[in-house]
């Protein structure tokens, strides 16, 4: 009996095409796509550490962490906490120290995601935003 090894189509549901497509690139050439925009690197973050491919994993979070801003912070905190990365974590984190960074985060699109789906990181928040507030109050006393 001969086995026939036509071609068919594979079908994979737990990832978009594009982010596929990045990921093989990624895995055959050991380079990211010529063009990594934040969005892609989210997802091939995710991707990464769904494959275990730990390089391509350093280099989208190090991507996220350098591209920090008050429209994305809260979805990158929240993709952060939900995955376990730990240095996106921290630099969203030290972000939203800032209470000016912290007022935009909180009319952004992605806060009432963070608020739903990672109730637990506003200790952490609130717990890197104490420190500082603390401190200026303190320095206001003694200069006093």
């Amino acid at each position: 009996m001969e086995e026939s090894y036509a071609a068919s189509p594979i079908e994979i549901r737990d990832m978009e095409a594009d982010v596929f497509k990045s990921l093989l690139h990624f895995i055959y050439t050991d380079t990211v796509p010529p063009v990594l925009d934040v969005v892609m690197a989210g997802h091939l973050l995710i991707a990464a550490d769904r494959y275990n491919i730990g390089r391509l994993k350093m280099i989208c979070e190090k991507k996220l962490c350098s591209h920090i801003d008050s429209g994305m912070v809260a979805t990158s905190l929240a993709l952060a906490e939900q995955h376990g990365f730990h240095a996106l974590k921290k630099a969203c984190l030290k972000y939203l120290a800032s209470p000016s960074n912290l007022e935009a985060m909180m009319v952004s699109d992605g806060y009432e995601h963070l608020k739903s789906s990672c109730p637990s990181v506003f200790k952490d928040l609130v717990a890197g935003i104490l420190p500082a507030e603390l401190k200026a109050a303190k320095d206001i006393i003694m200069t006093t």
